[in-house]
């Protein structure tokens, strides 16, 4: 019978060395996948047409994230056939290179919202906020009617603005500039609005990329 030990046998018999190997392997593997993907987030460029969003836009999608829209919502449009003949052209990462935090995800107790704007008037957009079941009889829907009672702060906005301009968005001097006089009474329902209508208008149509 061979006196020689099985190499494996230290760490199969220590279960501390085990776990302390086992978390720093994971720790390999992930930062080998996870590096290269951020130095490619900083290669993608816009797609033709998207820019930073306007005042009103971001101020609606700051209350899209505020209300938890995202819970029920995705805005990610799979490569799947029945996806795209659904929602329209799979999204693209050029898409979202200004969303901040992006609206990526696979929770969908409501519709995709990727390719959202233009399908709906504004105020079919309006009625379906306020109260869902008025146009979409089914709809388990949340209702939000304070959105219309509520102003936006257009001070708020234009902070907002200028800490994105720092993370890297272009936007000019002339936006931050105007940007509480382009919310002055608006309400919150008209921001919310804006965004939606706002979602997959310059994604690419049909077969083109």
């Amino acid at each position: 019978m061979s006196d020689n030990k099985n190499p494996h046998e230290k760490v199969e018999k220590n279960v501390g060395l085990m776990a302390v190997l086992i978390a720093v392997a994971v720790s390999f593997g992930g930062l080998a996948e996870i590096v290269p993907l951020m130095f490619q987030a900083e290669a993608i460029k816009p797609l033709e047409g998207v820019e930073p969003y306007p005042a009103l836009e971001l101020a609606g999608r700051d209350i899209y994230v505020r209300e938890g829209c995202y819970n029920c919502h995705s805005q990610m449009v799979r490569t799947l056939r029945f996806e795209t003949e659904r929602y329209g052209h799979y999204s693209l990462a050029g898409e979202s290179v200004y969303d901040r935090p992006f609206q990526w995800g696979s929770k969908r107790t409501g519709p995709d919202l990727a390719r959202v704007g233009g399908r709906y008037s504004d105020a079919w957009h309006r009625v379906h906020l306020i109260n869902p079941r008025d146009v979409v009889p089914e709809s388990n829907m949340p209702s939000f009617p304070w959105l219309e009672k509520n102003e936006l702060d257009g001070a708020t906005v234009a902070r907002h603005m200028a800490a994105l301009r720092k993370l890297g968005d272009p936007y000019t001097d002339e936006q931050l500039a105007s940007a509480a006089e382009d919310v002055k009474g608006k309400t919150e329902l008209d921001a919310v609005v804006a965004y939606l209508q706002g979602l997959g208008r310059h994604a690419p149509r049909g077969g083109q990329q």
